[in-house]
């Protein structure tokens, strides 16, 4: 007798893994970048701080409302299909059950077989059915707007707080390396954690993550410099 195994697919953490590695990417990357930039410019320590604290204030509540509202509009799209899907099984059940069929055909059923499957499966919950298959909107990656909201908010602050404390930490003469390396150090372990997560691979994920945010920091350190000496 043949035994069940469960399965626990990586892909269901899709929504709230994707809000918070970017919620603390950009935390660590736009915070850090913004530290080195003022400290660039030759301000003093209580002026860096400041300003990493109002950024990342700012950022969490950017993120918050950013995420909120892009997510609200994939969830309002997904309900237009949805409503727009209800009404066709209504008044052409036929038309629809076809263009399921077809779509089991193109898939690599035969079309007997096919017509079977979509047979049943509409026979237990023909919405489900036709949403999955023909609009690829399935429960586990469905747009969550406030979860998605909180989650990029809430990561975001934390990877924020992460340059911040360097500065209260480092001393004045090497604030801006203490500042890049420990970021640095974050963004890294920050791409091998979220590639964990998610199945990736892990040195991949950290290269790539740790060269924007190199990338993104002295850019911005260039420029302070470069605004600090002009003043």
């Amino acid at each position: 007798m043949s035994r069940l195994h469960s399965e626990n697919h990586l892909v269901s953490r899709i929504g709230w893994l994707r809000a918070a590695v970017l919620g603390a990417n950009d935390g660590i990357v736009s915070t850090a970048s913004l530290i080195m930039g003022v400290a660039s410019a030759s301000a003093g320590t209580s002026q860096i701080l400041v300003a990493g604290a109002a950024g990342l204030v700012a950022g969490a509540m950017s993120m918050a409302a950013g995420e909120y509202v892009s997510v609200s509009s994939q969830a309002d799209t997904e309900e237009a299909d949805l409503a727009r899907e209800r009404t066709e099984l209504e008044t052409q059940p036929e038309a629809e059950l076809d263009e399921l069929t077809q779509i089991y055909v193109k898939r690599g059923l035969t079309h007997d077989l096919a017509r079977q499957v979509a047979v049943q499966l509409t026979a237990n919950n023909v919405l489900d059915a036709h949403s999955r298959d023909e609009l690829g909107i399935v429960e586990h990656m469905g747009a969550r707007p406030i979860e998605a909201a909180l989650t990029s908010a809430a990561t975001f602050a934390v990877g924020a707080a992460l340059p911040l404390l360097m500065v209260v930490l480092s001393p004045a003469s090497v604030l801006v390396y203490s500042v890049a390396s420990a970021s640095l150090a974050f963004l890294a372990l920050l791409g091998a954690i979220g590639a964990k997560a998610g199945g990736a691979n892990v040195l991949r994920a950290t290269t790539r993550v740790t060269f924007w945010g190199a990338f993104a920091m002295a850019l911005t350190a260039g420029i302070g410099a470069l605004v600090g000496t002009a003043i």
